[in-house]
């Protein structure tokens, strides 16, 4: 070939390869639908596939419902009693979602779900801002397919809700934190008052309390404890909370007085912070493995940006993200009352430590143990509960985990597949960033396709079995030892609780209640209108 005609296909070839701004948009278009696929798996794929999960998920439906029912849209009702637990925000989104989809699982975790989204969404955003695009991406991408993001933004609750504004609140305050003065910090300090102020109709003061608390450690790092000063004294951004927060507040104690100071503000929020309510309490390190699980198929991750919270005052960025994580692990420890998803309001920060250090992971074994653990738990429970269900001492705990049929048809050989997948992608010789992302989409699947709906099914197929049977036969129902709220929803209808069956009534009640010497009398001859998995329905003779 000659020299002419070798200079005329190099031009050719380059003529036909992209341009780098034609490269780059193809990058963006598909980081954009790799991370929709992931917030469509993670969050919204089968999200009405299994029932309500009882004590939380089925209150919040069952005071909706009844919402509903009353007309009353100040006041929350459970079963008939006056509840205190949660503020309103998410008991008028979940009604919304009630009257335009109808009365399922479905409509009750939408608004989670889209609460979730719209948490991915602001972290991308923000990650563009203090990251490079790809580790934007990978923030997000790695907040999707979390383990404790899939579950929590699943939950018809008020959790995924306040992580929103929590992170909204946060990402603004650092937008303070790095402004170059005053004027600049203006806007995004008055938007944070907006972010505490759904906080606070979402959940409560905790709203208040992660922002402020977390953010004035980041300032006291960087000698910035005047500006955050200036920033809580700032009258119009108090004007702004008072004006979106405090009209419910105003109408609630107007209606119910010192019963709501002491039933929402002294016991579910002071008392939670002192005592154990519910029986949820654990020791100072209870969040260590419940972090471990939560970040899951993550851990490995994480516990490769650990090492960066030794360089703490390094950079402004760093220090506000680990302040943030750090309150949040601190303060929940020192908390009475325990439970693992509480951890996940100082999750958002890992996120982006952990995709900035996503390429420098080189271990297999750091990287792929802790998904390949849990693909081989999940994989393995149908026969450890099958193992474990006749040793257990508890009637109802014994017949909950007798239930194989709960597993369905293809369910071990899916679990099974999964882990054989994801042992595939540990071995494959690529850089771990890509295999690790696609373990965390058979993950992601795993959670929405196998553990919740067995899990649900296991707990809570037979309350809603129960329940509509109970409506389709038009029963009275009364509840006797048992707390499951979800079962007032399915059936349509308030179920209260008695202290002793009355003569002549249907009972709702557990098969541990039945299982003793305190049973009373009258149950001796009831007749067993359902039992199933632990739940039993029983008509008491007259």
């Amino acid at each position: 070939m000659s020299a002419r005609a070798g200079r005329a296909c190099v031009r050719l070839r380059g003529a036909g390869a992209p341009s780098p701004a034609v490269r780059a948009a193809i990058r963006a278009w598909a980081s954009a639908v790799l991370l929709a696929a992931a917030v469509w798996l993670g969050l919204f794929f089968r999200l009405g596939a299994f029932p309500l999960f009882d004590v939380d998920e089925g209150a919040f439906g069952e005071a909706t419902r009844e919402m509903l029912a009353r007309g009353d849209y100040v006041s929350t009702w459970l079963n008939g009693l006056p509840r205190f637990d949660k503020p309103i925000l998410a008991y008028w989104l979940q009604a919304a979602s009630l009257q335009l989809f109808g009365a399922d699982e479905f409509a009750l975790r939408l608004p989670s779900a889209l609460a979730g989204g719209a948490w991915i969404a602001a972290l991308l955003a923000f990650g563009q801002r203090v990251l490079d695009r790809d580790g934007a991406w990978a923030a997000a991408f790695i907040a999707a397919t979390t383990a404790g993001v899939n579950v929590i933004g699943r939950g018809a609750i008020a959790d995924a809700l306040l992580n929103l504004f929590l992170a909204l609140a946060m990402f603004d305050l650092y937008r303070v934190f790095a402004a170059p003065d005053d004027a600049a910090a203006a806007v995004p300090r008055r938007r944070v008052y907006l972010w505490m102020a759904l906080g606070l109709l979402a959940k409560g003061p905790v709203a208040l309390l992660v922002p402020g608390a977390a953010s004035a450690l980041a300032f006291g790092l960087h000698g910035g404890l005047g500006r955050w000063w200036r920033g809580v004294r700032d009258p119009a951004g108090w004007l702004i909370l008072v004006g979106v927060a405090g009209p419910w507040y105003a109408l609630e104690y107007a209606r119910r007085g010192d019963a709501f100071l002491a039933g929402f503000f002294v016991h579910h929020n002071v008392e939670r912070f002192l005592a154990p309510l519910q029986g949820h309490g654990g020791g100072p390190l209870y969040y260590v493995p419940a972090l471990l699980l939560l970040l899951l198929p993550w851990t490995g991750l994480f516990l490769a940006a650990l090492p960066g919270v030794r360089h703490l005052r390094a950079h402004p960025l760093d220090s506000f993200l680990w302040c943030w994580f750090l309150f949040v692990l601190g303060f929940f420890s020192l908390a009475a009352t325990k439970l693992p998803h509480y951890l996940l309001y100082g999750a958002t920060p890992l996120f982006i430590l952990m995709a900035r250090v996503r390429g420098d992971v080189r271990s297999n074994a750091l990287a792929f143990a802790p998904p390949l653990l849990f693909l081989g738990v999940l994989a393995a429970l149908p026969a450890l509960l099958r193992w474990q269900a006749p040793a257990a001492r508890n009637a109802w705990v014994r017949e909950t985990l007798a239930r194989p049929e709960a597993f369905g048809p293809g369910w071990q050989a899916t679990a099974v597949a999964l882990l054989l997948v994801v042992l595939l992608t540990a071995c494959w010789r690529a850089p771990v960033w890509p295999r690790l992302a696609a373990t965390a989409v058979a993950c992601s699947y795993a959670v929405a396709v196998l553990l919740l709906p067995a899990l649900g099914e296991l707990q809570q197929g037979p309350v809603k079995e129960a329940a509509l049977l109970a409506r389709q036969a038009g029963w009275d129902v009364r509840r006797w030892r048992i707390d499951a709220p979800s079962f007032s929803f399915y059936r349509g209808a308030v179920t209260p609780a008695v202290d002793a069956p009355p003569p002549g009534a249907v009972i709702l009640t557990r098969a541990d209640a039945l299982d003793g010497p305190a049973v009373p009398d009258g149950l001796a001859g009831a007749r067993t209108l359902y039992r199933k998995g632990g739940i039993v329905l029983l008509r008491v003779p007259d």
